[in-house]
């Protein structure tokens, strides 16, 4: 089963229906128990980072979401899905991630049009996994007002004033700071590669 992490407030059905249209099945999920049974995770996190972690510790999915992460089930994290692999935000001081990336999720600073929502280009820095068969360069459709710092697990970066990390991949986990259901056909490969990973 292919679990979409459902926490109240994601984005889960337009990624549902992009994952169903690459021809997967797949479950919105909001039950540890469920959760226990999926062979592949993806969290569509989509508003604040504070409210994001509340909920998924309020429905007990957050203990769960480590250890099938820390057991070597596959991970795609969608926007938020990617900010809540670092260690904290500063959209919610003293709230705690998942600890996979080293480093704190920081506001745009430079420019003075944030959020930023649009089309922006990928400079892939990892040939394979999600950006297999993607060209460097490519555009994808990115909107927040937050962003997670480059570090060694940044598999693609992109430019908004500052440098940042546009993706990333730390053994099983996978996060992508774009989303993939609205960046057209680079997107539904993204979302492809992750689902067709052993």
């Amino acid at each position: 089963m292919i679990a979409l992490v459902d926490y109240g407030a994601g984005n889960v059905g337009s990624v549902l229906k992009a994952v169903q249209y690459l021809g997967y099945p797949a479950t919105p999920v909001s039950s540890p128990e469920l959760l226990a049974e999926a062979e592949k995770i993806i969290l569509p996190g989509q508003g604040h980072f504070g409210a994001m972690m509340k909920a998924l510790a309020e429905r007990r999915l957050l203990a769960e979401l480590r250890k099938r992460i820390g057991v070597g089930t596959p991970y795609l994290g969608i926007c938020l899905g990617l900010q809540a692999l670092y260690e904290s935000s500063e959209e919610a001081p003293g709230v705690a991630g998942l600890g996979l990336l080293c480093g704190t999720v920081i506001r745009f600073r430079v420019l003075p049009k944030v959020p930023q929502v649009g089309w922006n280009q990928l400079r892939i820095r990892a040939d394979g996994g999600l950006f297999k068969d993607i060209a460097d360069g490519s555009f994808v459709y990115f909107c927040h007002s937050f962003f997670g710092p480059v570090t060694p697990e940044s598999v693609a970066v992109t430019e908004y004033g500052e440098t940042y990390a546009a993706a990333v991949q730390k053994e099983n986990a996978w996060a992508v700071q774009f989303h993939p259901e609205k960046s057209g056909d680079v997107g539904l490969r993204v979302l492809g590669n992750f689902l067709e990973l052993p």
